[in-house]
């Protein structure tokens, strides 16, 4: 070939790589792209004196944060090379039209294999806030997570004080079993899992526990000023209180969504959760440290932790090098089933709703939906011995379907249409059997088990009721939803009163999340708009229901037009 013909090859090729590198991309892109390696392998960890090998991502414990500005594009390279399949979920981050980039396996992906690759490539779009990536199949979250922080688009201002600094601050769990062996064993014998063995400040249990003193989270501030703390419950099985001993936070962000600012001494944090908190340190050094903690709270009967995880707040000494230990102060934190506080804390959650940031709460709805969601039976298999309730096994379900994962992704089967022996589309939309919610337990506990989803046309509004039921004891639910933002227009508890209690839903400043607490013993309202089409998992974010089935998906059917549709498969999309 003649060098002007190589010429005119070479610059061939390069133009239809930026048409694919661009394919995909939202009309008005103007952010940059940003690369990501994320090698999923195993690290020896030691924690209360125990060392075990787990997964990591690049080696850390928690896994690197990821940072972008509101627009960028993400292209993160996740490699596997430790045993088990891997998948990777973004929470929170809206994947428009970017399903194939979700994570959760079996829904929009077959998991990563062992020696395998998979690129995910997502632009963030009307997004600024914490939130967070995990893995999304069986319980390896537990060790692979880490945060996402999305930086407003260049020079616009946060809608509150500029912090002097901003510090993630991730909760998690931290078992010196393996935690796939734990829900292995649940599985096979139809019972409750182990707890954990403590509760994890970014990473570390801190003084409570025994031989972990030197494991301790310290957050050294500077006095008179303003920190930016970015909390994120990575926990797997545990809403949590967090407090710092003689401070006060003021929150500012939940779930990557700006709220109206509230001061509180405590705060509720859920799994799935994230908070953005302002923490004004003191005018002058004080001759003292404060511990920050967090505590389980717990509803239902199951067994739990309650122990404390706790990190410390010091302030830089003027009189650098001092070896004078200083006193330090504990904060009082609610009782450990105070529903009465978690209720209250819930209520004070507002949106921002100005003009440059509003609340498009959906004002009239197209679909209704009443879900009940809480714990049941499975019964036990031909000789085994199970140890649920009364020898049943324990399970979980949305309308009494306990969500059985398929083996080939609900994404993948939609697209190509090719539902059959995947999954059906009658999702039952009410429970088929009505019953005193919230009062006394039905005599059959037992729930039927499939692979159900709801069909929704493109930009349907949804108003979605979420029950929580007595079944085995009430108790509180975080679900989430992938895929959309939701607001919040209502809760209470006890049995939902379709003729009143919509009359007192907040249809003007609700709060935008997309976990929500489901309160023990009563019931949340939610609406959102379908605006995006693809397969999208909605569950509990206590691993533990989900892996009972607390679960089930959404399919929202693509639009007319060229931007209201999915796009294809990526070539590099894992196989089953």
């Amino acid at each position: 070939m003649s060098l002007p013909g190589l010429r005119f090859s070479v610059f061939l090729s390069v133009i239809m790589l930026c048409f694919i590198y661009i394919e995909g991309a939202p009309a008005g892109y103007t952010g940059i792209t940003r690369h990501y390696k994320f090698n999923v392998e195993l690290q020896n960890i030691t924690r209360l004196c125990h060392t075990k090998s787990i997964a990591t991502v690049n080696g850390q414990f928690p896994g690197p944060r990821i940072v972008a500005r509101e627009g960028d594009r993400l292209l993160i390279k996740v490699i596997n090379h430790v045993p088990n399949n891997i998948s990777i979920h973004w929470h929170g981050i809206r994947q428009l039209r970017s399903g194939w980039a979700d994570g959760p396996a079996y829904i929009t992906q077959c998991p990563i294999q062992t020696g395998q690759s998979y690129v995910y490539n997502f632009t963030i779009v009307g997004q600024r806030g914490t939130l967070w990536w995990h893995a999304h199949i069986s319980w390896l979250r537990s060790t692979l997570y880490g945060p996402i922080i999305i930086l407003p688009e260049r020079n616009v201002p946060y809608p509150f004080l500029k912090p002097y600094r901003e510090v993630p601050i991730i909760f998690g769990e931290w078992w010196n079993a393996d935690t796939e062996a734990v829900i292995t064993q649940a599985q096979q014998t139809g019972g409750g899992p182990n707890v954990s063995d403590a509760y994890t400040i970014n990473g570390l249990p801190g003084p409570f526990y025994n031989c972990s003193a030197k494991d301790t989270y310290k957050l050294n501030v500077k006095p008179g000023k303003t920190y930016l703390l970015r909390l994120i419950n990575a926990a797997l099985n545990d809403e949590l209180f967090f407090s710092i001993a003689n401070h006060s936070l003021t929150v500012v962000d939940a779930d990557a969504v700006y709220v109206k600012p509230f001061t509180t001494e405590t705060l509720l944090i859920a799994p799935g959760q994230t908070t953005n908190v302002l923490l004004k340190t003191k005018p002058d050094t004080p001759n003292a440290n404060f511990y920050m903690i967090g505590r389980p709270y717990v509803t239902g009967l199951g067994t739990f932790d309650n122990s404390s995880v706790a990190g410390i707040l010091e302030y830089e000494s003027s009189s650098s090098g001092s070896l004078k230990t200083l006193p330090i102060f504990k904060p009082d934190l609610p009782a450990l089933n105070d529903t009465s506080f978690a209720t209250s804390f819930s209520s004070k959650l507002r949106s921002l709703a100005s003009s440059e940031f509003p609340a498009n709460v959906p004002q009239k709805v197209d679909k209704q939906f009443f879900f009940t969601v809480g714990l049941g039976t499975n019964p036990c298999q031909k000789n085994q011995t199970c140890q649920g309730p009364n020898g049943t096994r324990f399970a979980a379900s949305v309308n009494n379907v306990s969500f059985s994962l398929p083996t080939t992704a609900l994404l993948q089967a939609h697209f190509l249409q090719r539902s059959n022996g995947v999954y059906a589309t009658d999702f039952p939309t009410t429970p088929l059997n009505p019953f005193n919610y919230t009062g006394t337990s039905p005599n059959n506990t037992m729930v039927s088990n499939g692979t159900k989803v709801v069909v929704l046309r493109y930009n349907t509004t949804v108003e979605l009721i979420m029950q929580d039921t007595s079944i085995l004891g009430a108790e509180s639910h975080p679900l989430h939803l992938h895929g959309f933002n939701f607001f919040v227009v209502g809760q209470g508890f006890g049995n939902f009163d379709p003729n009143n209690d919509p009359k007192k839903f907040n249809l003007a400043d609700p709060v935008e999340r997309n976990t929500v607490g489901v309160p023990a013993g009563g019931w949340v309202a939610i609406r959102f708009r379908a605006d995006n089409p693809g397969v999208w998992f909605m569950h509990c974010h206590l691993e533990i229901h989900t892996s009972w089935g607390l679960r089930m998906a959404w399919i929202v059917r693509d639009g007319k037009l060229p931007d209201q549709k999915i796009l294809p498969p990526p070539a590099d999309l894992p196989k089953c």
